[in-house]
């Protein structure tokens, strides 16, 4: 059979791609390379800055503007994809767990940020003495304290004496 030789194939998008695509489309977001970079960089389960998700898309797709990740971060927020911690003294933070009411807690030493499940069975969190009316879906809490290994006293630290 005669006509045109066949090209290479590219490889194809990884599962996790489709998926992202999926999540975008099924918000009615269109599909972009850099919203695909983001959700790709929260995917990881770590809490990120906005500036640790545009160096994780620059890994990924070369040049692409600051401002298109922070337009990126600000609609996938705004459709729940992605979602937004301030916690205080410390830089506006993204994660792609959402929808399920979940905490954090955070070492007021090296600032480590873990996920905490709400309370078990039931979400009491979601009661407040006072509604004012407000139907309540959303609660943030946030713990504080010292994460295990800033417990640890410092064996390179010199005691020093009174």
């Amino acid at each position: 059979m005669g006509g045109v030789p066949r090209q290479p194939s590219q490889p194809g998008p990884t599962s996790a791609e489709v998926s992202a695509q999926g999540r975008l489309r099924a918000a009615g977001l269109r599909v972009t390379a850099p919203r695909l970079a983001v959700l790709d960089a929260l995917g990881t389960g770590r809490h990120l800055d906005a500036d640790q998700v545009a160096r994780a898309a620059r890994r990924k797709l070369g040049a692409v503007a600051t401002q298109t990740i922070y337009d990126a971060l600000a609609t996938l927020t705004r459709r729940g994809l992605a979602r937004q911690l301030e916690p205080a003294g410390a830089n506006r933070l993204f994660e792609a767990r959402t929808g399920d009411n979940h905490h954090h807690v955070i070492c007021r030493a090296c600032r480590r940020i873990e996920d905490v499940d709400c309370a078990v069975g039931r979400r009491p969190c979601l009661t407040a003495s006072d509604n004012h009316g407000f139907a309540i879906d959303e609660a943030e809490v946030v713990y504080w304290g010292l994460c295990p290994d800033c417990q640890q006293p410092n064996p390179q630290a010199k005691e020093v004496t009174p």
